[in-house]
């Protein structure tokens, strides 16, 4: 269905206390909408200690997930209009993203099933998401937003220290962070940064890898249910996967990338009657005929060097199994 339609359709069940599942791309273009999800799995989720489908333990073989081919001049094109755009000052900050071919041993579903995540979406046939980032959460009416910018392996010596000490990743948070927070300030009052920097450990395949996020919070007005999707859509696209200031961002990012994301960097989300959860999609694999595509990305400043940032969004292609 089109964007609009799943904004509508939030507020008509957010009015009215309805329980629904909801995705927009990052285009603002497509979306789905499923009202009483537990009832229905034809899209299946995971939204913290939430799901709409029972745990599937069956073993499977040992998890491979492998790179087939990579293109670091395609990327570095895209790179260098960025970095045009950075020093023109049309941005600030932005995130490039990839495609990379990838092949797995694995179905979408057993992925789905073993892959340990905050929040997990697959819709069968065409993609998988296993996204630890967090979009907004609304508990009691007080808004939340946890964004991540920042990462590293964890086995490096030292990693938490070169993390946080890290001149290029502490530019991209603070920037972010006032992103966020002016976004927030759109729909709420009492805007503020609960915890700043503070960095959490994520599994995978290859090892642990760290990263750093922040806690921000607001206060919504007492009805605001009854505008759920008209809220939530003041906030898209997501600023940790577009960047700043978003708009003139958004369009290099068009500019650079050339096609569109679709939902690779949209969101999903759960609401259950009184309080919302959802997450960004990142961290997600797609199938477009028998081929798999992992798409991944990472922020871009003027401080930025091609070819770390490059080996960073590869180094993001990985299953937290």
């Amino acid at each position: 269905m089109k964007a609009k339609e799943v904004e509508e359709e939030m507020n008509r069940c957010g009015a009215a206390g309805k329980t629904f599942l909801f995705g927009v791309d990052f285009e603002m273009q497509e979306g789905f909408f499923v009202e009483d999800p537990m009832q229905n799995n034809e899209i299946a989720f995971v939204c913290g200690t939430i799901t709409n489908v029972p745990p599937d333990n069956s073993p499977i073989e040992v998890p491979r997930l492998d790179i087939l081919r990579t293109d670091a001049d395609a990327y570095r094109k895209k790179f260098e209009i960025v970095q045009k755009g950075l020093l023109y000052g049309d941005s600030f900050l932005l995130n490039l993203t990839e495609k990379t071919p990838v092949q797995t041993n694995l179905s979408l579903e057993q992925i789905f099933h073993h892959c340990q995540a905050r929040y997990k979406l697959l819709i069968p046939e065409r993609l998988v998401c296993f996204s630890p980032e967090s979009f907004i959460r609304i508990i009691e009416g007080e808004i939340f937003s946890y964004p991540m910018k920042g990462t590293i392996d964890a086995t490096l010596p030292e990693a938490e220290k070169q993390l946080l000490e890290n001149h290029k990743e502490a530019c991209e948070h603070y920037t972010i962070v006032d992103l966020i927070r002016n976004d927030l300030n759109r729909v709420a009052t009492n805007v503020q940064v609960k915890r700043f920097r503070y960095v959490e450990k994520i599994p995978t395949l290859h090892g642990e890898i760290l990263q750093t996020s922040s806690e921000i919070s607001g206060r919504l007005t007492s009805d605001w249910q009854k505008q759920a999707g008209t809220l939530l859509f003041q906030l898209l696209p997501a600023g940790s996967i577009s960047g700043a200031p978003k708009l003139a961002t958004v369009h290099l990012i068009q500019k650079a990338e050339e096609h569109p994301r679709g939902y690779y960097t949209g969101i999903f989300g759960y609401y259950d009657g009184q309080n919302l959860d959802s997450a960004v999609m990142i961290r997600y694999i797609e199938k477009e005929g028998e081929q798999y595509f992992f798409r991944s990305g990472g922020g871009i400043t003027v401080n930025s060097n091609v070819d770390e940032e490059y080996k960073e969004v590869i180094g993001k292609i990985y299953l937290p199994i």
